[in-house]
């Protein structure tokens, strides 16, 4: 049950980063464009996929969410941001989730290859 509970945390830390991404535009007052549509977009894309991975957990929620965050690490050079402190926000945020959602996917994985003997177990070591 505590790995259940870690999985959780995960989804809910995604979900503050997921609002606070949305709201980032106006807390830290950014310019508008490009910068401030994707703030609200992936923000509300992360906030939603946490809010579904809380109810009823499934791995592709988690796969989207790491796609999302790549995008949100992409997007101040893919869109040519003018506002450093937009660009900041979005590469730290978007390698918060990226990184929380990848351990979530892996950590399902493993726990998923104890479970069944089809799955092949990783190897320890080189």
């Amino acid at each position: 049950m505590d790995d259940w509970s870690n999985v959780r945390l995960c989804d809910a830390v995604n979900l503050l980063l997921g609002v606070v991404l949305f709201f980032s535009p106006w807390l830290f007052d950014l310019s508008s464009g490009a910068q401030w549509q994707t703030a609200s977009i992936v923000g509300l894309v992360i906030a939603v996929l946490s809010i579904a991975a809380l109810a009823a957990f499934a791995a592709w929620e988690e796969w989207v969410n790491l796609i999302a965050g790549l995008v949100l690490i992409a997007s101040p050079w893919l869109l040519g941001f003018q506002d450093s402190q937009a660009m900041t926000i979005d590469v730290v945020i978007g390698m918060i989730v990226a990184v929380l959602a990848a351990f979530e996917a892996g950590f399902m994985y493993l726990s998923r290859a104890e479970d069944e003997p089809n799955i092949p177990k990783p190897e320890s070591g080189c």
